[in-house]
């Protein structure tokens, strides 16, 4: 059995950590950053991959990542990635969970824990364009980027995560009903996703629809990442 290694955002540390403990399992987070410079992600992920001594079984804490993830070469690896489009459906449970949220709104913005810790939010962004630019060019930049969500929901891991996050949520999210007339909703994740993440650790196989396995010398390319749309209703 090859050694494991967790190549994941730092999003997911306080959901995966408690999973790991009694596991000799190496982890590497990522700055909850690099998610903004998709164009960078393959390559410094890449840099972690390269840097591993030995063949090993790399459990990713990604989805495609507004495609940042194309282009990450397993090496003598072999990569298990969650096959969704970024990391709401890790956060909610299951790609099903997030298929039903975005058919009840499409235009939907998420908040969880380690956007609101590391500042990645709609009212952290303003404040910082702001200082940077000044109102006028800060509300335009705001307007770009956000004037087309409908709904902003805050994803809680559990009730302690909640009652501790969600007054920063609120605040967020009065901001972008000011604005932008943003509904806002609270949820309580699931860690279900992450969990059979973990459990590929040591059942790598069979592993269902719902990851990808990359094997050594392949390459993650977006198609793989499709599926079937979303249904409106």
């Amino acid at each position: 059995m090859p050694p494991v290694v967790v190549l994941s955002c730092k999003v997911l540390e306080g959901v995966l950590s408690p999973m790991l403990d009694s596991q000799p399992t190496q982890t590497i987070y990522m700055d909850y950053g690099l998610h903004r410079q998709p164009r960078t992600m393959a390559a410094t992920l890449q840099v972690e991959l390269d840097r591993l001594p030995r063949p090993s079984l790399v459990l990713v804490g990604y989805g495609l990542c507004g495609n940042g993830l194309a282009g990450l070469k397993a090496g003598p690896h072999t990569l298990v990635i969650p096959r969704t489009h970024d990391c709401i459906a890790l956060l909610l449970g299951s790609y099903e969970a997030y298929r039903r949220e975005f058919a009840a709104q499409p235009a939907t913005y998420y908040l969880c824990k380690g956007w609101l810790e590391s500042g990645d939010n709609p009212l952290a962004a303003y404040k910082e364009y702001v200082a940077r630019y000044g109102a006028e060019t800060a509300e335009w930049l705001m307007n770009e980027q956000y004037q087309h969500y409908k709904r902003l929901i805050f994803v809680a891991s559990d009730e302690a995560d909640r009652e501790k996050y969600a007054p920063q949520a609120r605040a967020v999210a009065e901001f972008c009903q000011a604005r932008w007339g943003m509904t806002y909703e609270e949820r309580i994740g699931d860690n279900g996703y992450v969990a059979r993440l973990v459990l590929a650790a040591s059942q790598p196989d069979g592993l269902g629809e719902d990851f990808l396995v990359i094997p050594p010398g392949g390459e993650v390319t977006q198609q793989p990442f499709l599926r079937a749309p979303v249904a409106l209703t």
